[in-house]
């Protein structure tokens, strides 16, 4: 987990995993009881229906977002769950604040909520490109340090509010190195079904990469708290990065005091009588 005193150092962030014996299928097999387990611990804060989870997923191109919420979701009833994907904002969302259009988003009690990207990109990529703020129709001087302080300020503020409302915030930062962006890249430049997943602005923004990280290496330290805690995850293999995923999730699952709801003593007491009546038919 991210240390909440903003020390956080990018450069110092594994991109690859801590240990050198991975075999693949094992990874996968333990993924699998991962899934199992998440998937009972679905069910029961669907029944429970107090906590909400959130789940954001923040990282540079091709790091496995998608992959990840598709393989550690794997299983889990989809009627408890729901994903969305925040791309450029509409002329509507402009009109509004930038926590706005997630906050529409936000899961209900009982739910997992994922956010693929979130606004958090209001403090990545238009950092990286400040001249999108200029279409925002903002009030005051923008792209001061004062600015982004205060943007940093609004998400602490909001993450806060909603976690003391029974939103469990997890926060994920898939760490991808520049080296295996690019061999992932090539591979769907080369595998036509993966064609349709390249853009040239991939290409375009591989230059800004240090800014990049410097935006990550900021944002992380400015709104990692203990109530909505980031997790650096190495992401250059996909299998260990889905697991460690899931595993975090889970940890975080049996934290809560989640149990499933007790029938009324009147009822309970009958459920002899309700079984006679039912198999009587």
């Amino acid at each position: 987990m991210v240390p909440f005193d903003g020390t956080f150092s990018v450069a110092a962030s594994r991109t690859e995993p801590d240990i050198s014996d991975l075999d693949e299928k094992y990874l996968k097999k333990k993924l699998s009881k991962a899934n199992n387990r998440l998937y009972s611990l679905q069910r029961m804060l669907y029944a429970h229906n107090r906590y909400s989870i959130l789940l954001i997923f923040q990282a540079m191109d091709a790091a496995g977002k998608d992959s990840t919420i598709r393989t550690v979701m794997r299983g889990v009833n989809p009627a408890g769950c729901q994903v969305f994907s925040f791309k450029q904002p509409s002329a509507e969302e402009l009109d509004h604040d930038f926590l706005w259009r997630n906050v529409l988003r936000l899961p209900e009690r009982g739910r997992i909520g994922i956010f693929n990207r979130s606004y958090y990109e209001e403090t990545l990529v238009v950092r990286v490109h400040p001249e999108y703020l200029s279409h925002q129709n903002l009030v005051g001087e923008t792209n001061t340090d004062e600015f982004w302080s205060n943007r940093f300020q609004s998400i602490r503020d909001h993450e806060l509010h909603i976690a003391r409302n029974g939103t469990v915030v997890i926060k994920f930062w898939l760490n991808v190195s520049k080296e295996e962006q690019k061999r992932r890249f090539i591979r769907r430049l080369d595998n036509p079904e993966k064609n349709w997943k390249f853009s040239s602005s991939d290409i375009k923004e591989r230059k800004f990469w240090d800014a990049y990280m410097n935006c990550y290496q900021s944002a992380l330290n400015q709104t990692s708290r203990s109530y909505a805690p980031w997790y650096a995850i190495p992401a250059d293999n996909k299998p260990y990065m889905r697991l460690q995923v899931a595993n975090t999730i889970i940890q975080t699952l049996e934290t809560l005091d989640m149990h499933y709801p007790q029938p009324a003593p009147e009822n309970t007491a009958r459920f002899d009588e309700f079984r006679h009546r039912l198999e009587s038919e």
